[in-house]
């Protein structure tokens, strides 16, 4: 085992947490340098577990009296990089990982108040008996935590009935730099005042560190319709999207995948998916019993007359489940045909899908780069996956180009830089293309009153006038 990073403040932090709520070994930090988007890696000074809001309180301090830079985590689901250390002097990365505690539950009210390391699945878990359920469903929804989702502002399968995370808090209980600790909002919600609740929600760490969230409950359907639908084409599927949506159905979830996904998914988990098709829609419909099978009906028509070459359409809860399984795994899939990936992450109007899906495989084609898809395409959340050797920079570059041409594409469409992913460092630049600088400046403005820049989460979220990172070397010196 290599010695551990020496440091004043690691000996403070032990005292804070104790000794094995600390990680200050070389090797150990490795598997911390990076989050899901493995591009940009660079170790942190050392990882700190508090299992308390005390105690965060306290790191929060310890870590302001020797001006280190501190990195909000949670589970490192993350894919834009938001937990990377920027410039030459690593940051500590503060996770809340070990903070996992369901505080309280009232059905009556519906909310529970969760520490911020608690899994998604864990809070479905705990009310799992009751009719009520927490909404907000990443695909990573197994390890993705409640702070996670609150700093992404993450979506999911459900987004496009259910909404995005920030329509599912209350609350929240944050810590700022100074160690102070703050109330926003709470059971009662926050409808007075200033909303600071959507303030911080979606900042990714860069204002506050997230530690207790008050969760709405809603309540869980009862019913559901699946609809499986193959085209030989994707404009046939995309279009299909945008035709549904403006029946006046409203699907609880609406995904599509390419051809070459349904196959990796197909060669993974044996769905019966046909070999021939190049587009596929999966869509649910849920609710009451009541009008459900006239919705069905009206989907697998709509399906038809764009050309679909085959409909299933289920009640089964088993089909169902096996389904859903395949399409939360089918990111993961993609290691069996790529030893590196990167998803992209950008939101365009629905009526925009079929040519931006044609124009995003151009731009791969340009690059001489694989691409596979499977996206939310309900609400117009595209994640375009390419596919690239780690080991050959120049491949890597050319995987960071076309990413690049992919999101400002979908800007000029008339689409937003992130659809659930965030920010991070990863798409710095192109904050740019979709803020004007007085936008960006009251941006910083706005972040400039709650925290010292270089403390938080710095150089995440918004760009820097005369700073550029390179996301293959982030620990370089940072030009000023």
């Amino acid at each position: 085992m290599s010695p551990p990073r020496t440091h004043p403040v690691i000996a403070e932090l032990e005292a804070i947490v104790g000794g094995g709520g600390v990680i200050a070994q070389a090797d150990e930090l490795v598997v911390y340098e990076c989050d899901g988007f493995t591009i940009p890696r660079n170790k942190p000074l050392a990882v700190v577990f508090p299992t308390t809001t005390e105690q965060v309180s306290a790191v929060m301090k310890a870590l302001g009296r020797h001006k280190l830079q501190i990195i909000p985590r949670g589970s490192g689901t993350g894919l834009t990089g938001g937990i990377v250390s920027i410039g030459e002097t690593p940051g500590v990365q503060v996770s809340t990982a070990r903070m996992t505690k369901i505080h309280q539950v009232d059905l009556r009210n519906r909310w529970a108040l969760v520490d911020a390391g608690v899994a998604n699945l864990a809070l479905s878990a705990a009310v799992a008996s009751s009719p009520l359920h927490f909404a907000p469903d990443p695909s990573s929804q197994r390890a993705a935590t409640i702070g996670g989702n609150v700093a992404t502002n993450a979506g999911g399968l459900h987004t496009l009935k259910y909404g995005v995370t920030v329509n599912h808090i209350l609350g929240l209980e944050v810590v700022l730099t100074d160690g102070s600790v703050h109330q926003l909002g709470g059971p009662a919600g926050h409808g007075i005042g200033p909303d600071f609740v959507g303030l911080i929600t979606g900042t990714e760490g860069t204002l506050a560190l997230v530690t207790r969230v008050w969760c709405k409950l809603v309540p869980r359907a009862t019913a559901f319709r699946t609809a499986l639908a193959f085209f030989s084409n994707t404009r046939q599927a995309c279009q299909t999207v945008a035709d549904i949506i403006a029946s006046g159905i409203v699907p609880a979830a609406l995904e599509m995948m390419d051809g070459s996904m349904i196959k990796i998914v197909e060669d993974a988990f044996h769905l019966g998916f046909p070999a021939t098709a190049q587009a596929l829609l999966l869509i649910e419909v849920d609710g009451q019993e009541l009008g459900l099978d006239e919705d069905l009906a009206t989907i697998e028509a709509i399906c038809k007359k764009n050309g679909a070459d085959s409909v299933e359409a289920s009640r089964d809860p088993k089909r169902r489940a096996e389904l859903w399984s395949g399409r939360k795994r089918a990111f993961g899939a993609i290691g069996r045909i790529s030893p590196s990936y990167c998803t992209q992450d950008a939101c365009i109007p629905r009526s925009k899908l079929p040519d931006v899906i044609e124009h995003i495989a151009k731009i791969c084609a340009k690059y001489n780069l694989r691409i596979t898809n499977a996206f939310h395409a309900g609400d117009g959340n595209v994640h375009p996956v390419l596919m690239y050797d780690e080991t050959k920079v120049e491949e890597v570059r050319r995987a960071m180009d076309a990413s690049g041409e992919i999101l400002r594409h979908c800007i000029a469409v008339g689409g937003a830089v992130t659809g659930e992913h965030g920010v991070g460092i990863e798409k710095l630049p192109y904050m740019r293309d979709m803020f004007s600088p007085t936008d960006l400046a009251w941006m910083h403005k706005i972040r400039a009153a709650l925290v010292d820049d270089d403390m938080l989460n710095p150089f995440k979220v918004l760009p820097r006038d005369g700073v550029e990172i390179d996301l293959l070397a982030p620990g370089r010196k940072v030009p000023q």
